[in-house]
């Protein structure tokens, strides 16, 4: 399946998330791979909108996967506060997939 999310990156924090995942830890990307998520991409526009979109056999499953991973943990503890109007949790929690209103393949 491909999913695509948004998430709204603070203004103020749009060039340290940048650098930030231009150097993402070897150990997340592994986790990352581990739990099922293929051809992950972030897209971001100048005033923090987040695009996401990842290819998974089933999406719900990778997300709690990632969560009960120690190095997620870790990484979300650093991220958290780049995002604006997080609900309850993190970037994991607040992830809620777009509908697919039309795919050319």
């Amino acid at each position: 399946m491909r999913v695509c999310f948004l998430l709204k990156v603070r203004q103020e924090k749009v060039d340290e998330y940048k650098v930030r995942h231009a150097s993402v830890w070897p150990e997340m990307l592994a986790a990352l791979r581990e739990t099922g998520w293929r051809n992950y991409s972030l897209f971001l526009r100048p005033d923090g909108l987040l695009v996401g979109y990842v290819e998974a056999d089933d999406f719900d499953q990778c997300i709690a996967r990632m969560k009960a991973h120690p190095v997620n943990a870790r990484w979300q503890a650093e991220m958290t506060s780049f995002f604006e109007s997080l609900s309850d949790g993190g970037a994991d929690d607040n992830m809620t997939p777009l509908e697919e209103v039309f795919h050319l393949d």
